[in-house]
């Protein structure tokens, strides 16, 4: 029996579950998923899933947060692409921290045309994790992605030739710091390189054609550039403060930064040892200059086609609601 979730505010059960599908294509750090929906009669409530926490790779939660500001951003712009307004409430309830967002469907609207180009992309949306093609992406598209990085509260600070070149040798080294790490390899092993039919994680098939280690990754945005092979883009999204506002705020402006390539025909993929590791985190942030928390690293450029990565079963995401069968 499938599974229809009732109305919300404007939407009506088909559409609910078309919306809350959408939001479930999001990106996530090791496709742990890490979100949970409630349906009432007036909104659909976002909330973090703390027991999808990586406690190794992200003791803070603040990848969860990213993870879930991204799924906020694609059900906020799934509904709008329908034609009505996502009134949207962050971090609603003190009493409840892992209550992140309510969104409700209000008036109908007439559907913007960027939105409608957004959803588009939504079920297009890949994280590349393949070598990109020796083509250069266009200098304006970084104009694109910060202006679309900004609409959603965030910055995307710039990064020149020279900081470039120690960021290379920040991501060799907390690629190390990582790789000495047991703890960190059995996380890593339990949420990828997992079987076809696995749910979540990252299954085999999805790094098929990648190399297995990241001295690639340093060649291609420039560790031995030799003028032949045009460097991919890297760009940092970025918050002024690093609470759990600034974090969800982040995570949308990904999201948005992601189907806003995808749109254009890029391809973007995460480089997450200066993220991830706390150190080098610290020391990235001091490399940008401008006060800025680093909250995503990204390379960005035209990679071939990929498989998708799984999601999990609506059900599986939904907390006590309103359903029919």
């Amino acid at each position: 029996m499938t599974l229809q979730v009732t109305k919300v505010g404007r939407l009506n059960s088909d559409q609910v579950n078309s919306v809350l599908r959408s939001a479930m294509l999001a990106p996530s750090t090791h496709n742990t998923q890490p979100w949970l929906f409630r349906c009432t009669r007036t909104g659909i409530e976002l909330h973090a899933d703390p027991r999808r926490i990586l406690p190794v790779t992200d003791p803070d939660g603040r990848e969860l947060i990213l993870s879930c500001g991204a799924a906020l951003f694609t059900l906020r712009t799934a509904i709008h692409a329908l034609g009505f307004h996502p009134a949207t409430t962050l971090l609603p309830s003190r009493a409840d921290p892992d209550l992140l967002a309510v969104v409700r469907p209000l008036a109908e609207r007439t559907p913007d045309p960027e939105a409608a180009r957004l959803a588009d992309a939504i079920p297009r949306r890949r994280t590349n994790r393949r070598p990109f093609r020796s083509v250069a992406v266009p200098r304006s598209m970084l104009a694109t992605l910060r202006h679309a990085t900004e609409l959603e509260h965030a910055w995307m600070p710039s990064l020149d030739a020279e900081q470039c070149r120690v960021l290379l040798d920040l991501t060799a080294r907390a690629h190390r710091d990582q790789l000495a790490d047991p703890a960190f390899h059995a996380e890593l092993g339990r949420w990828t390189g997992l079987g076809a039919s696995t749910r979540d994680g990252v299954p085999a098939y999805a790094t098929e054609g990648a190399p297995t280690d990241e001295s690639w990754l340093l060649e291609e945005f420039g560790a031995t550039h030799t003028g032949t092979r045009p460097d991919p883009l890297v760009v940092v999204i970025g918050s002024l403060t690093d609470g759990r506002l600034d974090r969800l705020q982040a995570g949308q402006a990904l999201q948005r930064v992601l189907l806003t390539a995808t749109g254009a025909g890029v391809d973007a993929s995460f480089i997450s040892p200066p993220i991830l590791v706390r150190a080098a985190r610290a020391e990235l942030r001091r490399l940008l200059g401008c006060g800025v928390w680093p909250q995503v690293l990204l390379r960005v450029g035209y990679g071939s086609p990929l498989p998708w990565t799984p999601r999990r079963p609506l059900e599986d995401v939904l907390l006590e609601t309103l359903v029919s069968a």
